[in-house]
């Protein structure tokens, strides 16, 4: 098991004890302990191995360094088994619905029987959840949602999961003689936010085809295999990814990798270019269209986009968004990369919800090479995030200057994540603001306001003269909910009409903006700032993330805030009255 695997078991086990009822303490100490295994960089079985011990990790005690063991020795937990004969293990998968805690599904499982999705979807249709106390019609819709939200992204897995899933997959499949090459296709290449599948392309001379395609299906961590022929297999993955792996001759191979790359909608767009041009374009080559013979290109991408007069496409840029236009014209964008990045500008500390102190955080800025970084932990509103008073926050201050003494070789800045309130006034008075290095601003509740009060709120926020970022615009989480109802697009030009930067929140399970939205910050000419948001050291490189969907969205350097060299970074942040 990998260390996302055992804390998800860990969280599952929780949510069970705290639905049976159990000890408040110990139902906190396991979710302490999951907060550290997500947290983890090394594989646990890794530590194991080394004899490590792991009650040297953050709230891993005997009992829950015990449970990791017998996890990754058995794939299994005894006392997970055991609360399971009590508690049914479906609503483990209630809890996670927005709006379903802990005691609202054991309400829903003691008084209606409730203990699926399906059934609470049954029981909200049939006017049986509002009956209940505690359950009036907004907390009910609120439920409502969620379920069609679950609906909607069932069987989808975070790009970043499905990597982690893939990697011993592909390691696997280097041990295999024959396969020349192996790539990963599909929306997996284009970095979309979210896969269905993955696709697997392997070049490799047909009659090794047998032998790889045993290996594929042999891979220990495959639940079922569902085809198995000579030249194309399927597998479900124990954790419910399917894999597809297609072997494919040299002649073919370029080819198959752009049509199964995809989009859909690019590919069709390759297609009519190559009419035009009486060639025909498909997954077994480019051929002229009134023959029937050998393809005139298809071993490499490079051979069929030259074949259609076009440069190579990066995969991330194939969505039908004018790549091919500018490809034709010479003009597609040089995109960002990580080393353009020279700061983050999101990220908290112990003083909020953060695990690593400032100093802590100053030093891994400093060691990935960033000249700047902004401290910016939760305001006072965001009680459940211990958001900071304006007494701690100047108590703050002092502890930034003593860190600033002690890491000297980046800046440190003095911020603030501070919360929009539900009039669209913000968390802090204006005295507060004028003194903070950097204001970013964010919504944090009320997010069932319609479209029209929702996006008036955040518009009054970004109107107010002291504000420099709005950080995660949509309040999505990826998989799990939805973006508020807000007007996007009035956002994103009232912010260029402000002279706000919006932010590309790269932590995986948000990756807020959408590429569209970034697409279109773009074309108007918006500063976008790409952050963490990271709450302990290992989360900085997020970053790799964020700019990922960045480079979806067709993001250069030079529209990106933190890409700014210091002295440039300096005059943009100084566009203020107050701080000029």
């Amino acid at each position: 098991m990998d260390n996302t695997e055992i804390s998800d078991r860990l969280s599952e086990l929780a949510d069970l004890l705290e639905i049976r009822g159990a000890n408040p303490f110990r139902i906190r100490a396991y979710r302490n302990a999951v907060r550290t295994l997500r947290g983890l960089t090394r594989p646990l079985s890794a530590m194991v191995e080394d004899g490590e011990d792991l009650t040297e990790l953050q709230g891993v005690g005997k009992d829950m360094a015990s449970h990791i063991r017998e996890l990754l020795d058995t794939g299994e937990l005894e006392l997970l088994e055991e609360v399971t004969a009590e508690v049914p293990r479906s609503l483990a998968q209630l809890v996670r619905l927005d709006g379903v805690g802990p005691k609202k599904a054991r309400k829903l499982w003691k008084e209606l029987e409730v203990t699926t999705v399906d059934e609470l979807e049954v029981a909200i249709e049939d006017d049986r959840v509002t009956a209940l106390e505690g359950f009036g019609p907004k907390s009910v819709e609120k439920m409502a949602r969620a379920i069609r939200d679950h609906r909607k992204h069932q069987g989808r897995f975070l790009r970043t999961r499905a990597a982690e899933l893939l990697a011993p997959l592909l390691e696997h499949m280097e041990g295999v003689e024959g396969i020349e090459r192996l790539e990963v296709a599909g929306s997996f290449r284009r970095r979309a936010e979210t896969v269905g599948d993955i696709d697997l392309l392997a070049l490799a001379p047909p009659d090794r085809a047998p032998t790889i395609m045993e290996h594929f299906v042999s891979f220990p961590d495959v639940d079922r295999v569902e085809m198995s022929g000579e030249t194309r297999g399927t597998v479900r993955l124990r954790a419910g990814l399917q894999v597809d792996l297609r072997i494919l001759p040299e002649s073919s191979y370029g080819a198959a990798l752009h049509y199964f790359t995809g989009s859909k909608e690019h590919n069709v767009e390759i297609r009519k270019r190559a009419r035009q041009q009486g060639l025909k374009v498909s997954e077994y080559g480019v051929f002229r269209e009134e023959e029937d013979g050998d393809p005139v290109a298809g071993a490499t991408e490079e051979e069929v986009f030259q074949a259609v007069g076009l440069p190579w496409i990066e995969p991330v840029l194939r969505e039908d968004r004018g790549e091919i236009r500018a490809a034709d014209e010479g003009t597609l964008p040089s995109l960002v990369t990580l080393e353009d990045i020279r700061g983050d500008l999101h990220m908290h500390t112990t003083w909020s919800d953060g695990k690593d102190s400032i100093a802590d955080m100053a030093r891994a800025c400093r060691d990935r090479g960033y000249a700047y970084m902004s401290i910016s932990d939760h305001s006072r509103a965001v009680t459940v995030a211990r958001g900071l008073t304006p007494e701690r926050l100047q108590e703050q201050w002092e502890a930034i200057e003593e860190a600033r003494s002690e890491v000297e070789e980046i800046r440190i800045l003095r911020s603030s994540e501070v919360d929009i309130l539900g009039d669209g006034t913000l968390d802090f008075p204006d005295e507060v603001l004028a003194e903070l290095d950097l204001v970013l601003v964010a919504v944090h509740s009320h997010f069932g306001l319609d479209q029209a009060t929702q996006t008036k709120r955040i518009l009054r926020a970004l109107e107010h003269p002291m504000v420099d970022i709005l950080v995660h615009p949509t309040g999505r989480l990826l998989n799990r909910r939805e973006p508020y109802p807000v007007d996007v697009e009035a956002l994103l030009e009232a912010a260029l009409e402000h002279d706000v930067a919006v932010e590309l929140n790269a932590n995986p399970r948000r990756l807020d903006l959408h590429d569209r939205h970034l697409f279109r910050a773009r074309e108007l000419g918006l500063r976008v700032s790409v952050a963490t948001d990271a709450h302990r050291t290992s989360q900085l490189d997020y970053m790799g993330s964020g700019l990922e969907q960045a480079r979806r969205g067709w993001l250069e350097a030079g529209h990106v805030v933190n890409a700014m060299t210091p002295d440039a970074f300096e005059t943009w942040r100084t566009r203020r009255d107050h701080r000029s």
